[in-house]
């Protein structure tokens, strides 16, 4: 017989190791998370003249309907069909107009209806409807 100190042990105790593990990666975690914050570059220097961007943007369209229901595209007094015929070219040469829809308060919502579906029929997507910022 086997005395007790040479006795076989079937089970191995992990659980130091398994501690061990978890401490490294928890560092591990802490110094990558920590190293791509820190990334330093050589960045290239700008002209000091700003860019001009009328030439890059394209200038925002105004729809303006005023109280008494006149619709305006900028400052210039159109009706329905001349406000679809002028966004047709408009659109024509600059595919990706965008169009600010000013109305007032007092305003039918129908008109206001009425220039949306006009903006969609001409295919404008890019459309922003004109708020008073609350006080």
């Amino acid at each position: 017989m086997a005395s007790a100190e040479e006795k076989d042990f079937d089970d191995i105790n992990v659980t130091p190791m398994v501690d061990l593990y978890l401490v490294l990666l928890l560092i591990f975690i802490i110094m990558t998370t920590a190293g791509v914050q820190g990334v330093k570059v050589n960045l290239p220097s700008a002209n000091s003249k700003p860019a001009t961007q009328k030439l890059d943007m394209p200038k925002t369209q105004a729809v303006t309907i005023d109280p008494s229901g006149n619709l305006k595209l900028n400052t210039t007094p159109v009706t329905l069909a001349d406000l679809e015929s002028r966004l047709t070219a408009i659109k024509a040469a600059t595919p990706d107009v965008p169009v600010v829809l000013r109305g007032d308060r007092s305003n039918q919502y129908q008109l206001v209806m009425d220039v949306l579906d006009v903006l969609g029929r001409v295919g404008i997507t890019q459309i922003a409807l004109a708020t008073q910022p609350t006080k």
